[in-house]
């Protein structure tokens, strides 16, 4: 099969050759067997111990996200008792939040986690274990809106309509207003990634102790630090955050963040699971609740017990002094205070949700002040279910299908739904259809800002902002919008942010210790925050499974 071909399903091949074949564009393409070396997923457990050898062994795994329900099924193999704690009573996944606008599940709105990138070996490792099956989001005639200074034009590949027509309202340098917009913006985002030499860039999927004076220099500094740095004016830097939104809301994080997508190219060539992302962790719940789960190729007499307790608040973490054992306290889903005991425990909720807990005594200096000071980036979704898909109309304001719309405005992107790009094309459907548009999905201070609406507000708001850019009456989308779903992710008591986003330093200072076991060995960390991918399934699910073998490894000490 070719790549052609791998609009659903693709095979390992054909997504390593879609990968291989944007690396040789992007003329990295000695990177291609580093970044798949780097992203696979951890040997199976079984390297690490033998069936049966936590038998007896109670593990407590507080949060049901990908890290926890991941660590949870590998951990299962090895025959141990499981207790997965989570505080939400009525969903599962954690920041995989998929909702449904009807019971028949075909008009649904990824209020959480979205995209996945083909380079990211641990989330296909899954993908392909519970034979889900995916399709991609890649349009070649999506034909979306830049919507800048209130100039509204469509975007091409070639970055040309930006150059002729946004340049002109900003005070570039010379240098500046003759680099067309994709040099431009390649040089701002790319340079400092290709300054370094393919070794060292491997640096930016590896937590270790210490780094090369090369690359940590670079993580040292902001993005708009390393614009400076590179030479760009105030006008240049203030261009690119117009014109990429997302760039103005992580413009005071670690530059590091950056490179880190475009090392392994996470916005290109990228993936969702048919029927809603929260299929994935579903399929770990359908497996962790059955005896003989049908992806698991060995006796099923030997996997241990896993019971999730949904609507447990975790509270509270303390080392036993008899024993050594781990408290774990929590108020039930009838707000009882209780408390339960366990050999190992692995934390798989993030650093903002875990520094309300008490723990007794306190985890490790580095592990404290990482808790404290470790930066999460906020983000905000609106989706409207729209009784026909206005944008797919042939009309000035429509002709698009699929891909993703960008204004500098407070609601920053528009994302239109994938399930029409071949279809349209095809003639075997009709923007007559219902549609989920997420219209607002933004990040930073416009996250915080529109999430600190009240509900009216807010959907008015952005409704605004989307006729703005597709030039739609005032009020055109009052009557099209059938329902909608929301979510800021700040204000979501459980999470408390949408994604880990290190400050400057935060990595070179913190990861390595972030990760490391507290207690004598007995407490273990996991999650998106404790791994070379934040932000991502990528990073949830590698980590989850790295920790269960660590544990496999510790309980021969234990």
């Amino acid at each position: 099969m070719s790549v052609q071909d791998a609009f659903y399903n693709p095979t390992d091949e054909q997504r390593h050759q879609l990968l291989r074949d944007s690396l040789i564009r992007f003329e990295r393409p000695e990177d291609y067997h580093n970044i798949l070396e780097l992203l696979r997923p951890p040997l199976d457990i079984y390297q690490y111990a033998g069936p049966n050898s936590l038998k007896g062994s109670s593990i407590g795994i507080i949060g049901a996200g990908l890290a926890g329900l991941a660590a949870a099924y590998e951990l299962r193999k090895l025959g141990a008792e499981i207790t997965v704690f989570d505080a939400e009573q009525n969903r599962i996944g954690g920041r995989i939040y998929t909702s449904y606008f009807d019971n028949s599940g075909e008009f649904f709105a990824e209020l959480g986690a979205m995209r996945i990138p083909v380079s990211h070996e641990t989330t296909w490792h899954y993908i392909n274990l519970f034979n889900l099956n995916t399709e991609s989001l890649s349009s070649p005639n999506s034909n979306n809106f830049i919507f800048v200074n209130n100039v509204r034009l469509r975007r091409d590949f070639s970055g040309q309509n930006i150059t002729d027509n946004i340049y002109p309202y900003y005070n570039l340098t010379q240098w500046e207003r003759q680099t067309p917009w994709n040099e431009l913006s390649s040089f701002a985002s790319d340079a400092m990634l290709n300054s370094l030499t393919p070794e060292l860039r491997t640096e930016i999927l590896k937590i270790q102790p210490y780094y090369s004076e090369e690359y940590k220099n670079i993580t040292m500094m902001s993005n708009r630090q390393v614009f400076e740095y590179l030479g760009l004016s105030q006008s240049a830097i203030n261009l690119i955050s117009a014109v990429e939104p997302f760039t103005a809301a992580l413009i005071n994080v670690s530059h590091d963040e950056t490179m880190n997508g475009s090392y392994s190219l996470d916005f290109l060539n990228t993936y969702r699971i048919k029927g809603g992302m929260v299929n994935l962790p579903l399929a770990f719940f359908n497996s962790l609740s059955s005896i003989r789960p049908p992806e698991f190729e060995y006796d099923p007499n030997i996997l241990g017990t896993a019971a999730i307790k949904f609507g447990y608040a975790v509270n509270g973490i303390s080392k036993e002094a008899s024993d050594g054992k781990i408290k774990i306290r929590y108020m039930d889903s009838n707000n009882v205070e209780n408390a339960d005991i366990f050999d190992f425990v692995i934390c798989a909720v993030p650093f903002s949700v875990l520094r309300e807990f008490q723990l007794t005594p306190y985890f490790s200096e580095e592990k404290m002040q990482a808790i404290r000071e470790l930066n999460y980036i906020d983000a905000h979704k609106t989706a409207f279910l729209c009784k026909k898909r206005f944008w797919e109309e042939n009309a000035p304001y429509g002709n698009m299908n699929g891909g993703i719309s960008f204004t500098d405005l407070p609601i920053e992107s528009i994302v239109y739904p994938p399930d029409h790009i071949r279809c349209l094309r095809e003639g075997k459907c009709t923007s007559d259809s219902p549609g989920v548009l997420v219209a607002s999905y933004n990040l930073g201070q416009d996250a915080t800002r529109l999430g600190g609406m009240n509900i009216y507000r807010r959907l008015q708001t952005v409704m605004r902002n989307v006729e703005l850019v597709h030039d739609l009456p005032d009020g055109y989308l009052n009557s099209l919008a059938d329902s909608y779903a929301t979510v800021h992710w700040n204000s979501e008591q459980w999470s408390r942010g949408a994604f880990a986003a290190a400050y400057p330093g935060q990595k070179v200072n913190f990861l390595y210790n972030m990760l490391l076991p507290e207690y004598s060995g007995r407490v273990f960390f996991a999650g998106e925050h404790v791994s070379t991918k934040p932000g991502w399934m990528q990073g949830a699910l590698y980590s989850g499974k790295f920790v269960a073998n660590q544990i496999a490894l510790q309980s021969r000490f234990v």
